[in-house]
């Protein structure tokens, strides 16, 4: 997938670079001379018969023709998942009441989204969402991928959860108050309640 949409990148860029150049006025063999190519090199990576082209010499050929690239990265599909991870949502599928129905990988109910939840607990007419981090550093963008999924997920409540480590209590001290907004019910207390196959009462944070 992320071979693919480099491909398209390159393909939409190029194309661009095509049209500036024509609007300018410039030769192929000029932009090639400005940037260390030839005039037949250019024209293959107008054309799109240069799929390995490299960014740098793209960024090259948008400068001599007035443009400049901007990217930024935005969340998309989910991570590559780790042997910790997968253990981790293990153990919390252990506390679940059997009555209760669980499913891997739920994507989000939004067309061409790539995301998916680790997990989806439901109930009589509830679902939550379940999200798994074995380590995280960042906790502002990590509340802010959550809030998100929150907002497009199709869920009553979310259930974040952690590896009972030094390093995650370390962070849940920290950032206490913070947390208790978007996670007002503790942790034991959905974990009991998902146990005896209730709903959770609301967001929580689990230590596992």
């Amino acid at each position: 997938m992320g071979a693919d949409r480099a491909r398209r990148t390159v393909a939409e860029l190029t194309t661009e670079t095509r049209r500036a150049r024509v609007d300018r006025g410039l030769s192929q063999t000029e932009v090639g001379r400005a940037v260390g190519l030839s005039g037949p090199q250019v024209s293959r990576i107008e054309r799109g018969l240069s799929p390995d082209v490299s960014i740098a010499v793209v960024c090259r050929l948008l400068a001599v023709v007035g443009l400049e690239l901007s990217a930024r990265a935005y969340p998309a599909g989910e991570p590559i998942r780790d042997q910790a991870h997968v253990a981790l949502v293990a153990r919390f599928r252990e506390h679940l009441h059997r009555s209760l129905r669980w499913r891997a990988e739920v994507p989000l109910p939004v067309p061409g989204d790539l995301r998916a939840w680790d997990g989806l607990v439901s109930g009589a007419g509830w679902r939550v969402g379940i999200e798994a981090e074995t380590r995280p550093t960042d906790l502002q963008a990590l509340q802010r991928r959550l809030a998100l999924k929150m907002r497009d997920g199709g869920v009553d409540a979310l259930i974040l959860v952690l590896a009972d480590t030094r390093h995650n209590r370390t962070l849940l001290h920290a950032h206490g108050d913070e947390l208790a907004q978007r996670f007002p019910v503790s942790g034991r207390r959905a974990m009991e309640l998902l146990a005896a196959g209730a709903h959770p009462g609301g967001s929580a944070i689990a230590l596992l």
